[in-house]
């Protein structure tokens, strides 16, 4: 029951990405990725909200990114961040070496080269979830190799 729930969310990315690339009008790359990202975001206020309704509020920015890391992507995409770097300066980076919604993309330079499109929404939801947990920040992804990718989250320092 877990896997097809899993293959129905990659299935249901694939065609959010699918609307947003063929929606009628003008479809330049860096409007399917705003919007993208955008519908990401209020995914992810939502989802953070239902997750943390009942646990007690983050002591401060490590914990709530330990929480991304851990709680948040395994409810969202069954398994861990696979790596966690800081600077202590307010940027992060969160590593996942297998990202499930890339893994059936091929390894080719032209995947490669859509591959932000794939991963607008997925940043998308964690900027909007640390925005929902008190951090208002930017988040930016790459990808080294499919389908290794890396989420570059800035928190502005006050």
């Amino acid at each position: 029951m877990a896997e097809s729930l899993e293959s129905l969310f990659d299935f249901v990315h694939m065609e959010i990405v699918s609307y947003f690339l063929n929606k009628p009008g003008k479809n330049i790359d860096n409007d399917v990725i705003q919007n993208l990202e955008r519908l990401g975001f209020s995914v992810g206020q939502r989802l953070v909200e239902r997750f943390t309704k009942d646990s007690p509020r983050f002591k401060d920015e490590l914990e709530i990114m330990k929480y991304i890391c851990k709680d948040f992507w395994t409810a969202v995409y069954k398994k861990q961040i696979d790596n966690l770097r800081t600077n202590h300066q307010g940027i992060y980076v969160l590593q996942d070496n297998n990202f499930q919604l890339l893994t059936q993309m091929s390894d080719g330079k032209q995947y490669t080269e859509d591959a932000p499109k794939f991963l607008a929404f997925p940043s998308g939801l964690i900027r909007g979830a640390l925005f929902n947990l008190g951090l208002t920040c930017s988040v930016s992804a790459d990808v080294l190799s499919m389908p290794n990718c890396k989420f570059q989250i800035v928190i502005p320092q006050s």
